[in-house]
């Protein structure tokens, strides 16, 4: 069930792409497709959203995604990198102007000393621009993948804003 604050971000992120003409998809791994469900809410988003992918295992962030291998083996999958090559990755596949991914580890279990359960990687942008965002408290499972869908949901519409006055300014 998605609360009244992702609704709202929805809302305005379908505004803005709307109104750019630009396209969005996503490359969910922890978030097992939160995110596309939160884009798809609002009616008509068959104009901007294209798809997504759920590389929910390594396979296939390397295979479909082209997430670099040697980046899993040394930094592991919850890593800033890998959220950034996922959606460059998804940006390619899906052919959309921008994509949004979540790497992590919800939970209850999975979690190390390096990389504690609850440590989510989110990331929006482009092939030219990838913003991203840490999100690390654990709350339980389904707390933690609420958040982390708020947050990357907020930090794409941010991006977009920065987008938007930037084309003003050129």
């Amino acid at each position: 069930m998605m609360d009244f604050e992702s609704k709202v971000i929805s809302r305005e992120v379908s505004e803005l792409l709307w109104d750019m003409e630009k396209t969005v998809g996503t490359a969910e791994s922890c978030t097992g497709g939160r995110i596309a469900e939160a884009i798809m809410s609002v009616p008509g988003a068959s104009k901007y959203f294209k798809g997504g992918v759920i590389s929910y295992v390594n396979e296939i962030k390397e295979s479909l995604l082209g997430v670099d291998p040697q980046v899993l083996e040394e930094q592991t999958a919850v890593c800033e990198e890998v959220a950034k090559e996922m959606v460059f990755g998804a940006c390619k596949i899906l052919n959309t102007d921008y994509a949004i991914s979540a790497t992590g580890i919800a939970g209850p279990t999975g979690g190390s000393k390096d990389i504690p359960v609850g440590t989510i990687w989110l990331a929006c942008g482009n092939a030219e621009r990838v913003v991203t965002v840490k999100v690390e408290e654990d709350h339980g499972r389904d707390i933690n993948l609420a958040i982390a869908t708020n947050r990357a949901m907020q930090l794409f519409l941010d991006y977009l804003k920065g987008e938007t006055v930037a084309e003003v300014n050129e």
